[in-house]
C-alpha cells in the first residue's frame, strides 16, 4: 500500500508546494502560522504589557509556531488560525458596534 503524501498535504502546505520546494514552502509555512498567531493572540489574549514582558511573550510564541509549522503540513494548523481570527475579528466588530450603542443611549 503506497501513501501519496499530495493527498495528504493541507491547503496552505499545497500552495506554498512544501513537497516539491521544502526550505522555501515552510519559510512561508511558518511566516503564515506566525503571523496568524500573533493576530489571534492580539484579538483574544493580549494586554497591555511593558516593552520587556511584550517581547518575551513574542519570543516564545515564535518557538511555538515551529511546532506549529511542522505539524501544519498534515493537519489544518493554519485553517483553524484562520477560523479562530475570523470568530474573533467578527467579536470584535460586535463588541465595538455594542459599545457605541452603549454610549449613545447613555448621551441621549
Amino acid at each position: 500500500m503506497e501513501v501519496d503524501i499530495n493527498e495528504r498535504l493541507q491547503f496552505f502546505a499545497k500552495l506554498y508546494n512544501v513537497d516539491t520546494n521544502p526550505e522555501v514552502g515552510m519559510w512561508f509555512l511558518y511566516l503564515t502560522v506566525l503571523l496568524l498567531s500573533i493576530v489571534v493572540f492580539k484579538l483574544g489574549f493580549s494586554r497591555k504589557l511593558p516593552l520587556l514582558k511584550a517581547a518575551v511573550v513574542y519570543i516564545f510564541l515564535g518557538l511555538g509556531c515551529t511546532v506549529l509549522t511542522f505539524f501544519a503540513v498534515f493537519l489544518p494548523v493554519t485553517e483553524g488560525l484562520m477560523v479562530a481570527a475570523a470568530i474573533l475579528i467578527i467579536y470584535k466588530i460586535r463588541l465595538n458596534q455594542s459599545k457605541k450603542e452603549e454610549q449613545k443611549e447613555q448621551s441621549q
